[in-house]
């Protein structure tokens, strides 16, 4: 027993120091699952309607099981109401509380319902008409008041005018909240094609912004510049496009020349640049 008497001291410190690495593991675990815990659901103030009560997305799964079974994946599937209470009300944040229409059977629409057919309950009707065309967005604008602020600027997606609704770009029932959006970079491209199909492509000579995506020239909802760009002008292109003064007053653009040219106008309205998306015959986009 002498003989390994020095290990004791060892097989503490290797006891103690395995304690402490298991502390730090559990530790470590438990900070995982608080982080992916929070990240599933957030919580929001939903809209008060008199006479109607939430009762959470579980109970619609009884009659719209297959539009459940898809919500599960969507972004808004994690909007649940405030307080010790609180529910799962993914669905009612957009539809509004619908107790009226379960007790009913589905006779009676919810409060926010964006088809035709039966109409209100006397007692929410006249309370919350909703004007057809434009129901879909005054419901968005609720959370989303800044998109709605953009919407307002001089020049916007025909969404105000009901040309166009949210979900034919934000998809609410199903996956990710951007058509055609996901971790891919040029997914996003899917959703804008869909409608602007000559910008697609293919070109023999592409113009590189485009492998950022649509959104690195325009912003989607609106803009206070034409075709929703992000800057005016040449101020768009000097983004990326490097400058360089020579001589304290030659402006040099790609080792070429720009001084005079920049003067007559933005580089694709000046007869310069104009296939700004790509081109077939000019590698440097002249046509």
């Amino acid at each position: 027993m002498k003989t390994f008497a020095f290990l004791n001291p060892l097989w503490v410190r290797c006891r103690r120091q395995r304690g402490l690495a298991l502390v730090a593991g559990t530790g470590i675990l438990l900070l995982a699952v608080i982080s992916c815990g929070s990240l599933t659901q957030q919580a929001v103030v939903l809209p008060d309607v008199p006479g109607a009560k939430y009762v959470g997305s579980a109970d619609c799964e009884q009659c719209h099981d297959e539009l459940c079974r898809d919500f599960k994946t969507a972004d808004h599937a994690r909007l649940m109401a405030r307080g010790k209470n609180g529910i799962n009300a993914g669905c009612e944040s957009c539809h509004g509380p619908c107790s009226i229409h379960e007790d009913s059977g589905g006779e009676v629409k919810p409060p926010y319902s964006f088809t035709a057919g039966r109409p209100q309950p006397e007692s929410l009707s006249g309370r919350f008409p909703l004007d057809p065309e434009h129901a879909v967005e005054n419901t968005c604008y609720k959370c989303h008041m800044d998109v709605r602020g953009q919407f307002n600027l001089p020049n916007h997606h025909p969404v105000p005018e009901g040309r166009m609704t949210c979900i034919q770009c934000h998809p609410p029932h199903k996956g990710i909240a951007h058509a055609g959006g996901s971790t891919q970079l040029l997914s996003q491209e899917e959703n804008c094609t869909q409608c602007h199909e000559s910008q697609q492509g293919l070109y023999v000579f592409e113009h590189e912004a485009m492998r950022e995506g649509c959104t690195s020239c325009h912003t989607p909802h609106g803009s206070v510049n034409a075709k929703l760009l992000t800057e005016r002008n040449a101020n768009l292109c000097l983004k990326c496009h490097f400058q360089q003064v020579k001589d304290g007053s030659a402006i040099l653009i790609g080792g070429v020349d720009h001084t005079s040219r920049l003067s007559q106008g933005a580089c694709w309205s000046a007869g310069c640049h104009e296939a700004v998306h790509g081109s077939r015959v000019s590698p440097s986009l002249r046509f």
